[in-house]
């Protein structure tokens, strides 16, 4: 399924990007500056977030912008590729434990593992089956799209989960009072915070191509690509992304309902409810 070297291009007009880049940034501020307007006048309270937000993305990106352009033009640059894959491996795993509402003992190492094993899994299938070029630049794009959307629903079914074992901590030691173990605490508790968590992601694969146009398609249609040729290629972006969420959610779920049960089977600590506390 690799895309050809001589695949079917069209010609297409890329004078948009000799543009200054000061007015089209400003420009693609607009919108932001309209919600920003509708928040600050129904007293939202979401101003702050979106400006930050903008101002963070732009310093990051053109700090990656230039260490892209020193990895991608050194003579070493597969060597530096897999370094900052490792580098994004141990930055997303501080956002899950740092985003985490409740500081539980399993998070770290699962979150790390998870990760790890979602984009080995996906180079592998990606380089492993020839269909794009084994390079530094494939290497870092694939790796950073699979870690970018993994993270977000990571940390959203940890603290689902969190919020889920304090909220049915009653639940919990109701089953323990029945003589349920840990196994069976979690495959009881799961499914509810797991379920929501890859709500979001399932329903973006769902309207792909309906609703929406995804990152990777758009990128190589504008680039000239065939279409076929980029429903292939979006097509295992797309399932290597919602596996690669689902994977670490699940991991992630499991560990907090598990460590809401201690060694004794009794509800830990953390996982009582105020009034328990």
């Amino acid at each position: 399924m690799r895309l050809p070297a001589n695949a079917t291009r069209r010609p297409v007009s890329v004078g948009a990007v000799n543009v200054s880049f000061l007015p089209v940034a400003l420009a693609s501020l607009s919108l932001v500056g309209v919600a920003v307007a509708l928040g600050r006048w129904y007293r939202l309270g979401i101003e702050r977030d979106l400006i930050v937000a903008s101002a963070r993305a732009a310093a990051q990106l053109l700090v990656v912008g230039v260490i892209f352009t020193a990895i991608f033009e050194s003579s070493r640059s597969m060597l530096w590729a897999w370094v900052w894959i490792g580098a994004m491996v141990v930055m997303s795993t501080a956002v899950v434990v740092r985003r985490s509402v409740e500081s539980i003992r399993s998070v770290p190492v699962v979150a790390a593992l998870s990760i790890v094993m979602v984009v080995g899994m996906t180079l592998a299938v990606t380089f492993g089956f020839d269909v794009l070029e084994f390079d530094s630049v494939a290497l870092v794009v694939i790796a950073g799209i699979t870690i970018g959307n993994a993270v977000p629903s990571a940390v959203l079914g940890l603290n689902l989960a969190i919020a889920s074992a304090r909220e049915r901590s009653g639940e919990i030691e109701a089953l323990l009072s029945l003589g349920f173990d840990r196994a069976a605490v979690v495959r009881y508790m799961a499914p509810r915070a797991a379920n929501t968590a890859l709500i979001p992601q399932i329903e973006r694969t769902k309207v792909v191509g309906l609703i929406a146009l995804p990152g990777t398609m758009t990128g190589l249609l504008l680039a000239g690509v065939d279409p076929l040729d980029a429903v292939a290629i979006q097509l295992l972006v797309m399932y290597l992304v919602l596996g690669g969420a689902a994977v670490c959610v699940v991991a992630l779920v499991a560990a907090v309902m598990r460590d809401a049960v201690d060694e004794s089977l009794s509800l830990a600590a953390w996982a009582r409810s105020r009034g328990q506390a």
